[in-house]
């Protein structure tokens, strides 16, 4: 999108960088996930597809006329975005409580979810910004989004922190199950501006 106010330029440039950051993420920190055994690296990666998907979701609503239904449906397919991370992330956590799975250690996975919450922070901080200069619910819940993606990546590299220098593998899934809970939170704030 080129036309537009400058701000609504600038939504669209974020938009842009968030789902180009996250798709390389997918397939960064399932590999790293993979190779580590670390469920909550793979987790993180699929948690970054839902925020592909809730970018795409603000960038239909930024390239069309701006009235309440469209905006209604943007919020719900936020909201459901939300859901879908928190389900992911509590079939997960879940999982590897029951399972006892200990994750061997990732000095390139904290390395990695170091630098995304980083990343991500700064993102949902823009976002914000934007969002009230041009008055777009969709972009400032999805900026909610983008945020929880820098508290996942937050809670994961300390998680493999503390792995790493304790061996407290059920770190790893309750770092997970905090932000599960924080997406459903929002999920249902979303919800209720509509």
């Amino acid at each position: 999108m080129t036309a537009g106010p400058p701000s609504v330029r600038a939504a669209v440039r974020l938009e842009h960088a968030t789902i180009a950051w996250n798709t390389v993420e997918v397939f960064v920190t399932i590999g790293l996930g993979i190779a580590a055994g670390s469920l909550a690296l793979i987790a993180f990666g699929l948690d970054s597809i839902v925020e592909i998907f809730a970018s795409g979701v603000v960038l239909w609503n930024l390239r069309g006329e701006q009235d309440e239904r469209r905006t209604r449906q943007s919020l719900r397919l936020v909201a459901g975005a939300f859901f879908t991370l928190a389900a992911v992330l509590l079939a997960g956590g879940v999982r590897n409580i029951v399972s006892s799975h200990h994750p061997d250690d990732s000095p390139a996975g904290i390395a990695y979810v170091a630098i995304t919450a980083g990343v991500m922070f700064g993102l949902a901080a823009a976002k914000r910004q934007v969002s009230r200069e041009i008055g777009n619910h969709p972009l400032a819940h999805e900026a909610r989004v983008t945020f929880l993606d820098g508290l996942l990546a937050t809670g994961i590299m300390l998680a493999l922190v503390v792995n790493t220098a304790f061996g407290w593998w059920w770190a790893d899934p309750a770092a997970a199950l905090v932000v599960a809970f924080a997406g459903i939170v929002e999920g249902f704030g979303t919800l209720r501006v509509d």
